[in-house]
């Protein structure tokens, strides 16, 4: 892997998002929660997309979700990507209700949508830690 290309890839830590990445070095999945109406936000933002409140803190959350859907790339789209390929990314809701895009920790062969999935952290190819998901069974979540 492009270790430079992948850095540059990575969002710039800065005061409004950085409660995110400490609790990703703290092995914690950390979200926007407005203080009005308790919607949990990600990308974290400076309004609440439901009642337009710019009041807000950050809360742990559970780091539980389901495989809402994922794709393999095989293109070179990425350059820090290249010598990855092919490789899945994973399109995650969160139990609180956000999704993240993310990528799966030893994916079976078998994926299945609605799959329990649940944060894993540790430092990415940079070195920062990111927040990756592990599946949890092999069964799908009933809804």
């Amino acid at each position: 892997m492009n270790v430079e290309a992948y850095a540059r890839l990575l969002p710039e830590i800065t005061a409004a998002n950085k409660p995110f990445w400490d609790g990703c070095a703290a092995g914690e999945l950390r979200l926007q929660t407005c203080t009005e109406c308790a919607t949990h936000r990600f990308p974290d933002g400076p309004t609440c997309p439901n009642c337009l409140s710019r009041a807000h803190t950050w809360q742990t959350v559970s780091g539980t979700g389901t495989l809402w859907s994922w794709f393999t790339m095989h293109q070179k789209y990425f350059p820090a990507f290249a010598d990855e390929i092919p490789y899945l990314v994973a399109y995650i809701k969160l139990t609180e209700g956000p999704f993240l895009i993310s990528s799966l920790v030893d994916p079976p062969a078998d994926l299945e949508l609605d799959q329990p999935v649940r944060a894993v952290f540790g430092p990415g190819p940079s070195g920062r830690p990111i927040v990756r998901f592990a599946v949890e069974s092999a069964g799908a979540v009933t809804r």
